[in-house]
């Protein structure tokens, strides 16, 4: 039977490369596989550099799902992603290939591997919150929250307007929040599920972050930017905010200059990557790889051995 194969960790720790090497892996075995997208940016059409989404004919052929799936314009919600990724696994498993699911965005991998269920929505009461936020700024919103729910606001970004507001919107139906955390004793949605998750060092993943920020703008990431403003960008609830994406608008906009932008886009590359290294070591029974073993031809095949 088809089954489900996750590759998590923090950024630039080689999620991508270790997904195609599993794959490859699978086919060595007779196994097709096909790759699933849990990388919450790298739904949005256009957003490759900043990304770091890996071109098409770098793919190697393998099918890849819900990549470029959503407009610049388009809220992410986690919701949708968990309905849309669950029917892409469902897709690959009906034609008889293993389903990898590779990306570093917690709450989206979570809402696939175990069995979430989202609080309902209120439009009214979110736009209404939604203003409040605008008027009075996240900090506001985040310390009602805490009066409210101290355990959620603990799981909450302070600065993430978006999330302060789904959570008061959730306890203000009467619904417990999954406050953006891993639940407690976590039920996985497929029992046939293995989980890797490829870790660096701090010391070495933290220059090669920086590194590859700098390496974004020498790409083109202003340019790209530019042209995702003529398709919306700045519309985006979701996709403008993304780290690097709004510092490369502040600088087109003359509110930073390169230096600064740079700069502010690496400092929160490295928090992010914190967050990420945080949630994902929750998750139990993860067979952890280092990067530099990411490398090795035989690891791929050494890990689908020892979990078969």
């Amino acid at each position: 039977m088809p089954g489900l194969v996750a590759v998590v960790g923090a950024t630039g720790t080689g999620k991508t490369r270790l997904s195609l090497e599993l794959a490859a892996a699978l086919a060595a075995q007779g196994r097709a596989a096909e790759i699933v997208n849990a990388d919450a940016m790298q739904l949005y059409r256009g957003m490759n550099i900043g990304t770091a989404k890996l071109p098409v004919q770098e793919r190697r052929g393998i099918p890849h799902h819900l990549f470029d799936a959503l407009d610049v314009t388009d809220e992410a919600a986690v919701a949708w992603y968990q309905d849309a990724a669950r029917q892409a696994i469902a897709q690959v498993h009906a034609r008889g290939a293993d389903a990898i699911l590779v990306g570093g965005s917690g709450l989206y991998v979570s809402s696939v591997l175990f069995d979430f269920r989202f609080p309902p929505r209120d439009a009214e009461l979110r736009a209404r919150l939604e203003a409040e936020l605008e008027a009075e700024g996240a900090a506001a919103l985040f310390a009602r929250l805490r009066a409210l729910d101290p355990g959620t606001a603990a799981r909450v970004d302070p600065r993430n307007g978006r999330r302060v507001v789904r959570a008061l919107e959730v306890l203000a139906q009467g619904e417990h929040t999954h406050g953006a955390a891993l639940p407690e004793a976590p039920v996985l949605w497929q029992a046939d599920t293995r989980v890797f998750g490829v870790q660096s060092a701090r010391e070495e993943l933290v220059p090669r972050l920086d590194e590859r920020v700098v390496q974004m703008w020498r790409d083109g990431l202003l340019d790209e930017v530019a042209a995702l403003r003529r398709d919306g960008l700045d519309r985006g609830v979701t996709a403008r905010r993304a780290i690097g994406y709004a510092q490369a608008l502040a600088q087109l906009d003359g509110e930073l200059n390169e230096a600064e932008a740079v700069a502010q886009t690496q400092a929160l590359t490295r928090r992010y990557a914190r967050r990420q290294v945080s949630w994902f070591r929750r998750y139990r029974d993860v067979r952890w790889i280092d990067t530099a073993a990411v490398l090795e031809p035989a690891t791929a095949a050494g890990l689908l051995t020892m979990h078969a």
